[in-house]
């Protein structure tokens, strides 16, 4: 996302900001952030927001901290008006919502980040961005290699195999070298998987090349570890003579921090993030 853009949601989302009076505690109306989240129905962002709650519950908070009822009346015109229903929103409560809502919308990814960081700066908001799309691309990786263990599971393949389809895949993909030769290169421990360390740009070729081999495993119904490799294989080439077109080599792009690491670390952020936002007032309407 390009850094103008970021600057324009900044200052929007900076405007919908309200205060309680005589308390230091900041809150957004979900119906004012409705239009800015990507949201064109209030039923759908409702949904998004009873999953956000849903989060706030399971985190052991009580979720009439940060997320409060509220009605408020509308104008219709000709003096007339009619009560809506609304919520009241901590900085928590945002940043869930951002949470749950869809990463592939520009202003979900940049609200994931803004609300997660106290000091609300540009640059940190776009490092925090491009921690966020690790961890996103992570979790994807993970969830079409599951996939993939599932698929040639039930056609012939065991995990000794399956770690086997994994491995020439990266051969293929690191041009030559193998996940061992590549966790060497990287000085990870034989332990941890290699996608831990690896690039977003590189996790994100390795689980383009595993949805190519999930769909045609089950298209082409490929039977056993011989032919499931091949397949494996050749979506590996292919992503990489795609990024050879652009002067890319996966093999030669950097490590990046231990994911596990970043993940504790904003697991401790969002701790923070509850205390920082504060407790919504007892009341029943605004």
């Amino acid at each position: 996302m390009k850094g103008e853009i970021i600057q324009k949601l900044q200052s929007h989302f900076d405007t919908l900001a309200q205060m309680i009076p005589g308390e230091e505690i900041e809150f957004w109306f979900a119906r004012d952030l409705q239009g800015p989240l990507g949201y064109l129905r209030w039923e759908n962002f409702i949904e998004t927001i009873k999953r956000a709650i849903e989060s706030c519950k399971t985190t052991g908070y009580n979720h009439e901290d940060h997320f409060r009822d509220v009605t408020k009346m509308v104008n219709l015109g000709s003096s007339a008006e009619r009560p809506i229903k609304d919520f009241m929103l901590t900085r928590y409560a945002c940043y869930l919502i951002a949470q749950n809502g869809d990463p592939r919308k520009e202003p979900i990814a940049f609200a994931q980040s803004y609300f997660a960081i106290q000091t609300r700066k540009q640059e940190l908001i776009e490092e925090r961005m491009r921690l966020q799309a690790r961890l996103e691309a992570r979790d994807r990786l993970k969830e079409s290699e599951k996939t993939l263990s599932e698929n040639i599971y039930e056609r012939g393949v065991d995990d000794a195999g399956f770690a086997r389809i994994r491995s020439r895949g990266d051969t293929a993909l690191f041009g030559g070298h193998s996940t061992q030769a590549m966790k060497s290169k990287y000085g990870i421990t034989q332990s941890r998987p290699l996608a831990d360390f690896l690039p977003t740009l590189a996790i994100v070729a390795k689980n383009l090349a595993t949805e190519m081999t999930n769909h045609n495993v089950v298209q082409e119904d490929l039977q056993g570890e011989i032919s499931i490799t091949g397949e494996h294989m050749n979506n590996n080439q292919s992503v990489r003579d795609m990024l050879g077109a652009r002067n890319i080599k996966p093999e030669h792009l950097p490590p990046e921090e231990d994911i596990k690491k970043l993940e504790r670390r904003v697991k401790f952020e969002e701790k923070k993030l509850v205390e920082q936002s504060g407790k919504l007032p007892k009341i029943n309407n605004t």
